[in-house]
C-alpha cells in the first residue's frame, strides 16, 4: 500500500452509448442501448437514461426491450469507439509512462511514475485536469478514482460515477470498505459469494472478521489468503504497462440453430481461419487449440487439444478444430460456435511432417476455393442481387441529403435521420434499400465541427438539403457530415447476435414535420418514440468538483 493516492483509475461513463449520443443529437438525453439487436442479442452498454428502467450490460436484448421499449437500440460502431479510445489513452500517457489499459474505456495510471507529487492536493489536481481534457478532446465524460492501490482506485471510480472524482485517503480503507457487499472485492463472483453467504459472510467487514484461516478453509489457500488481504484493504499489485494476452479467440452466435453437420463443420473452419488471422496480426503463435459449442438448450461445452509446439499455421489449427468437433454431439442444434488458441508464444516450432501435410492441404483447399468461386459466380449470375442490410445506428451518406444514420429498416426500405455531431436534431427520410444514392459513410469527430473538405452536408461540396438554396421545401438547414458504417464488420456476425431484425418493432419511425417519406409498416427502428419522464441527461457534475458524493453507481 502506498502512503499517497497516486494510483489513478479512469472509467469512461457509459462509453459506447455516450459516444452514440454525442454523434446523434436527436438521442441526447434519451435512453440508448448498444449491442446485439437481434433476437439473441446481448446489451453491451446502456445509457444512464436506459438504466433508470433496469437495463444493464450483459442483459439479453429481448429483456431490455421489454423493460425499455422506447429506447434506441443501436449496432456497435467499434471504429468510432477505438478512435475516441486512442485520444483518451494518449491523454493518460501524457500523465505517466505506466498506463495499464483494461479495455477501450478503462485504465490504471501510476502517477508516481509520472513525477506527480505524492500528496492528495497534487493528485486531485491531475485528476481534475484529466477529466477536463477528456471532455474537451472527446465531448464525453469519464470518472476518476484515486487511491494507494489498484483495487481501491477502481472502487473509487465506481463511487464517482457519473462524471466525478473520488479520492480514498490512505488509512481510511477499512472504514470505507467495511459496509460494502463482499461482491465489491475483486475475484468474488456469484459462486464465491454464495459460499461466503452460507457461512454467514455478507460484507467486507464480516470477511475481515472471519479471519484468514476460515477463508482458506472455505475457499482454498490461494483464493482465501488473497481475499483476506483485500478485505483489509491490502493490494500490492503494480500498474503494468504491457499486459500479455493469454489467448486469442473468435466466436459467432447464429440467428437460427445449426443442425446440419456439414454447415457446423464449415463454420468451425471459417472461425479457425479468422482466429489464425488474429493470431498472425498479433505476431503470436499458440500451442493449444480450443473449440466452444453452445447448444440449443444453452449448455456450453469446450474441448481442447495441445499440439507438440506453438503454431500459427492455418491448416494445423483447422485440422485440430475439426478433430475436436468430432468429439461433440451437435445433432440437437448449435446456437454458438467459437475457436480459440491458448498457450501463446512469440515463435513457432513447426513440425516438418505437419508442414508438408498442410502445404498439400493448402493446395487442395485453394483448388476447392477456386471451384467454389466459379460456382458462386454462376449462381450469382442466375439470381437477383440480394438487398443491402442497413443496421440501426450505422452511418450513411446520401448524395442529395448528406450524412445521417440508419434509424430503422425493413420491408425493402430504410429510414435515415440526417444530422451531424455538431448540428441539432435532423430530419427523417425513407428510401428503398437499394437506392444508389445511399452508401456507407466514414466516422466524423464528435467535437470540433466538420472536417476539412465538408460543406453543406456533403464531402467536398454543396448540394445537401438547404445547401445553396437547393434543398427541398420545408428543410432549411442541411445537416452534413458522414458516419461510420464499419461497426457492422465487428459488431455484426460475431459476438452475441448483432444482426438485423426485418419486420421488428417500429417505435420512433414517425416523420418529423417537413420530412419526406413514410416509414415502412413493420420496419425495425432504433430511435425512441417518446422521452421518458424523470430521466436525467446523465447527472453530470461540475468538472471542478472533487467530490463524488451523491453520485449513482455505474
Amino acid at each position: 500500500m502506498r502512503r499517497a493516492p497516486t494510483i489513478l483509475h479512469l472509467d469512461m461513463d457509459a462509453f459506447f452509448a455516450a459516444a452514440e449520443q454525442a454523434a446523434k443529437p436527436s438521442l441526447r438525453g434519451k435512453p440508448v442501448v448498444v449491442g446485439g439487436i437481434g433476437p439473441r442479442g446481448v446489451v453491451s452498454t446502456a445509457s444512464y437514461e436506459a438504466r433508470v428502467f433496469g437495463v444493464r450490460s450483459a442483459m439479453p436484448t429481448a429483456q431490455a426491450r421489454r423493460r425499455c421499449p422506447n429506447a434506441a437500440y443501436l449496432t456497435p460502431r467499434f471504429t468510432l469507439y477505438r478512435q475516441v479510445s486512442d485520444v483518451v489513452m494518449e491523454l493518460l500517457h501524457e500523465l505517466s509512462p505506466l498506463v495499464e489499459p483494461l479495455s477501450l474505456d478503462e485504465a490504471f495510471v501510476d502517477l508516481e511514475a509520472g513525477g506527480v507529487a505524492a500528496d492528495t492536493a497534487a493528485v486531485r489536481a491531475v485528476g481534475e485536469r484529466l477529466r477536463r481534457d477528456i471532455r474537451r478532446r472527446t465531448g464525453l465524460t469519464g470518472s476518476v478514482g484515486l487511491a494507494g492501490a489498484k483495487m481501491l482506485a477502481k472502487i473509487a471510480s465506481e463511487q464517482a460515477k457519473p462524471d466525478g472524482l473520488v479520492v480514498i485517503e490512505p488509512g481510511t480503507e477499512r472504514e470505507l470498505l467495511g459496509p460494502m457487499t463482499v461482491r465489491t472485492l475483486p475475484g468474488v463472483g456469484p459462486a464465491t459469494a454464495e459460499t461466503l453467504r452460507r457461512a454467514g459472510i455478507h460484507t467486507v467487514a464480516e470477511t475481515a472478521e472471519a479471519g484468514e484461516a476460515e477463508l482458506v478453509r472455505l475457499l482454498g489457500r490461494a483464493h482465501g489468503a488473497g481475499l483476506y488481504a483485500m478485505a483489509l484493504g491490502r493490494d500490492e499489485r503494480p500498474v503494468v504497462a504491457e499486459r500479455d494476452a493469454k489467448s486469442i479467440s473468435v466466436e459467432d452466435t447464429f440467428e437460427v440453430d445449426l443442425t446440419d453437420r456439414t454447415r457446423v463443420r464449415a463454420e468451425v473452419t471459417r472461425l479457425a481461419d479468422r482466429c489464425v488471422q488474429r493470431l498472425r496480426a498479433a505476431g503470436r503463435s499458440g500451442r493449444t487449440v480450443v473449440i466452444k459449442v453452445r447448444n440449443y438448450d444453452f449448455s456450453t461445452l469446450t474441448r481442447s487439444e495441445t499440439l507438440r509446439g506453438p503454431t500459427d499455421d492455418q491448416g494445423v489449427v483447422r485440422e485440430a478444430a475439426a478433430r475436436l468437433l468430432d468429439l461433440v454431439d451437435t445433432t440437437g442444434g448449435v446456437r454458438l460456435l467459437g475457436v480459440g488458441v491458448t498457450g501463446l508464444a512469440d515463435f513457432t516450432q513447426e513440425d516438418l511432417f505437419a508442414q508438408v501435410a498442410t502445404e498439400k492441404a493448402a493446395e487442395e483447399e485453394a483448388e476447392r476455393a477456386r471451384r467454389a468461386a466459379d460456382e458462386a459466380a454462376r449462381m450469382a449470375a442466375d439470381e437477383p442481387e440480394r438487398p443491402r442490410r442497413w443496421l440501426p445506428g450505422l452511418d450513411v451518406i446520401h448524395d442529395e441529403h448528406g450524412a445521417g444514420w440508419v434509424q430503422g429498416s425493413g420491408v425493402g426500405r430504410v429510414t435515415v435521420r440526417f444530422e451531424q455531431p455538431w448540428s441539432g436534431p435532423g430530419r427523417v427520410r425513407t428510401f428503398p434499400v437499394e437506392d444508389p444514392a445511399l452508401r456507407p459513410g466514414e466516422p466524423l469527430p464528435l467535437v470540433g465541427g466538420p472536417p476539412d473538405g465538408w460543406r453543406d452536408g456533403l464531402p467536398g461540396g454543396a448540394g445537401g438539403p438547404g445547401g445553396r438554396g437547393e434543398g427541398e421545401a420545408g428543410n432549411t438547414n442541411g445537416p452534413g457530415g458522414s458516419g461510420e458504417a464499419g461497426g457492422s464488420g465487428e459488431g455484426g456476425g460475431s459476438g452475441e447476435g448483432v444482426t438485423e431484425e426485418p419486420g421488428g418493432p417500429g417505435d420512433g419511425m414517425t416523420e418529423e414535420p417537413g420530412a419526406h417519406g413514410t416509414p415502412p409498416p413493420g420496419a425495425q427502428s432504433s430511435a425512441p418514440a417518446t422521452r421518458p419522464n424523470s430521466v436525467s441527461a446523465g447527472a453530470a457534475s461540475d468538472p471542478g468538483l472533487g467530490s463524488g458524493a451523491g453520485m449513482s453507481r455505474r
